[in-house]
């Protein structure tokens, strides 16, 4: 028992070591993705359908998905960490922190319409202030592309 605590601390260590600020979005995307897919499941006879292994492999290559979407965000930041280190400048894990942070909102948001399909009735605040969240998320960085013509 002593062997499998070790194991589990310095796991979780090592994680947390080499993800710094993306290690807590990280855990509660992993824990989001495992509540979704679980309530998912639960709801599926209540929406009149069936459980398959086409729809349970299609929902295990979205979640999936999303974690290339992290690695993507993870790239970028290594992109910007190298630049700005040239610079003299300090950067850690933004972009992928905030692409891990829009993505646990969408999960929470699909729980929550798994939770009421499943004839569970929410707080009418719940669904608006992850809506709110996620708005924060969606318009923190303001990027253009282009140059707005005057």
């Amino acid at each position: 028992m002593k062997e499998i605590k070790i194991i589990f601390i310095s796991f979780w260590g090592m994680l947390s070591s080499a993800l710094g600020i993306l290690f807590v979005p990280t855990v509660l995307l992993i824990f989001c993705n495992i509540l979704d897919y679980i309530t998912g499941l639960m709801a599926t006879p209540k929406r009149n359908e069936k459980i398959n292994s086409y729809k349970s492999i299609k929902g295990i290559i979205r979640k999936v998905t999303m974690w290339l979407l992290i690695a993507v965000g993870v790239i970028i930041d290594q992109v910007i960490i190298y630049s700005a280190s040239t610079l003299g400048i300090s950067f850690t894990f933004l972009i992928s922190s905030l692409v891990a942070v829009w993505l646990v909102c969408n999960e929470l948001i699909s729980i929550l319409e798994n939770i009421v399909d499943i004839g569970i009735p929410l707080p009418g605040f719940l669904e608006k202030v992850i809506y709110y969240i996620k708005g924060q998320v969606e318009n923190k960085p303001q990027i253009d592309s282009q140059k707005k013509k005057e």
